[in-house]
């Protein structure tokens, strides 16, 4: 790089970079301090300040898009200034890529570059640029070392069970009665505020976990959680409504079932309090995850038979839904070929409830239950779970100590995983409860079935009726109505009635 004199009576023109990776308060504090270092070596010199460059809060070895650095090149490029200022060289870059597009610029736009903390970097020279290499070599080094004791320290944060910091997790965190000084990131004063227990279960929302979760076993939705959520007041704890997202992501938790986690794979368990079962927790991932549920279902169902009821119109096999037809305009089940007329939808679901809840009331109403998971032991299943995961671990450290090679760690893992999927399944099962439980043996079954939501009821309906819709018979029935019973046709999936009269 050939230097550049300035005329006579023209000032040096210089921009300012400043960057910190890490801004813990969100009060940019550490970047106002290089930026005052740097506009003092700038004032000592008599230099020009023309426009000052930030980063604040980004790394510069995470690869991740530095906008001002950016920003500052393609100034730099149009001849903005000739000199850089930066607190030290490792707040200009730690990649070499980014090093060596920075010394091309340099040359080319006869560029020069001053640090508070190292003082000139001269990319003129061929010993400047080496030095600029070594000193960007050396800051990688320490950022790579940096981040492997971050990430062990983060581990074993991990293993021990320990909070990690970061948003109260919904039902946890119970105030101790301390204190401590923080740094609020929106007024960036510095305010009280409590410390919690982040091991210590906060009970309503400990109790709103274990409602959706048997919510979801007892085969309703997460809509209906989100619904029931909302109707008691429940936050997220940022004081935001609880999204549809929000409550799918607060029932996947691993945490809710004392289960600790780095990087996505279970390391063991945690001191904190268990909000459900593990095995109610496998179950809901299970449900959650199947590849076949339907994750964008549109619009809820506001009737009891909607798309449940098929069509009986000769050679149609579709559902059918409600439409207003008629004079009157009134509810009816059609078929998305338009197959009905006079099946009004209300007196339609009032029957297959009726006949519902009639089954339901008999003393041998036990024999519709499916047999429950009696055969499964649930503490072993527990047990083989951990010691799968133990194995996975002693693998991983001897395929990082030169104990096996690849292959015979590929192979190892992908055994272990599938038999810790089919424990986990298996696990799943034990605590998956038929629909009907909360029916059968009711005092009351009409009350209780008028209690459940209409997501827990279509369940049922499921389970445990097909209900198909034939044309219906013009004119008076013989009952002195004018709606047909027997074109509704029903068969039970369980119990040994097979068919309507």
């Amino acid at each position: 790089m050939k230097s550049v004199k300035t005329p006579a009576g023209q000032r040096t023109r210089a921009v300012i970079y400043v960057r910190i990776s890490q801004d813990r308060t969100g009060a940019g504090l550490g970047v106002d301090r290089q930026r005052e270092d740097c506009e003092a070596l700038a004032a000592r010199n008599g230099w020009d300040v023309v426009e000052a460059y930030v980063d604040n809060d980004v790394s510069a070895y995470s690869g991740k898009l530095r906008k001002d650095y950016r920003r500052m090149l393609a100034d730099l490029d149009d001849g903005t200034a000739t000199v850089v200022i930066v607190w030290h060289t490792d707040r200009l870059t730690r990649s070499i890529v980014e090093l060596e597009e920075y010394i091309e610029l340099s040359d080319r736009r006869g560029i020069a570059t001053h640090t508070v903390q190292a003082g000139t970097i001269d990319l003129a020279t061929p010993s400047g640029r080496m030095t600029a290499r070594i000193l960007g070599a050396v800051a990688r080094q320490e950022s790579e070392h940096k981040g492997h004791r971050v990430a062990r320290a983060r581990m074993q944060k991990a293993k021990n069970g320990e909070w990690g910091g970061g948003i109260r997790p919904f039902g946890w965190g119970v105030p101790t009665g301390e204190t401590r000084k923080k740094v609020d990131r929106k007024t960036g004063e510095e305010v009280e505020a409590p410390v919690l227990d982040m091991n210590k279960a906060v009970p309503e929302e400990a109790a709103a976990i274990e409602t959706g979760t048997d919510m979801l076993l007892a085969g309703g939705s997460i809509r209906g959680w989100v619904k029931w959520l909302a109707d008691k007041g429940y936050t997220t704890t940022r004081g935001n409504a609880i999204t549809h997202v929000d409550a799918r992501d607060m029932l996947l938790r691993p945490r809710n079932a004392g289960i600790a986690v780095y990087k996505g794979e279970e390391i063991g368990t945690g001191p904190w309090d268990k909000l459900v079962p593990e095995e109610k927790f496998r179950a809901v991932v299970a449900i959650l995850k199947d590849p076949s549920r339907k994750t964008t279902p549109g619009a809820q169902p506001k009737w009891f038979g909607s798309l449940i009821f098929r069509c009986g119109a000769p050679g149609c096999i579709e559902t059918v839904r409600v439409t207003k037809t008629g004079r009157l305009q009134l509810p009816s089940y059609r078929c998305r070929l338009q197959h009905g007329g006079g099946r009004r939808a209300q007196l339609v679901d009032d029957y297959i409830e009726d006949l519902i809840v009639e089954r339901l009331s008999r003393p041998d109403a036990a024999d519709l239950l499916l047999p429950g998971p009696d055969d499964i032991d649930v503490a072993a299943l527990q047990m083989e779970s951990e010691q799968i995961r133990r194995r996975l671990t002693d693998l991983a450290g001897a395929f990082g100590a030169g104990r096996i090679d690849m292959p015979q760690f590929t192979e190892g893992s992908d055994v272990a995983r599938a038999q810790l999927e089919g424990v986990n399944k298996q696990l799943a099962r034990a605590a998956t409860r038929d629909p009907l439980v909360p029916l059968v043996g009711a005092p009351d079954v009409r009350k209780a079935w008028k209690s459940m939501g209409l997501q827990e009821r279509r369940t049922v309906l499921r389970e445990l009726l097909d209900v198909t819709l034939h044309a219906p018979r013009p004119g008076r029935m013989p009952d002195g109505t004018y709606f047909d019973y027997e074109a509704i046709k029903t068969r039970w999936k369980r119990g040994t009635e097979t068919a309507s009269p």
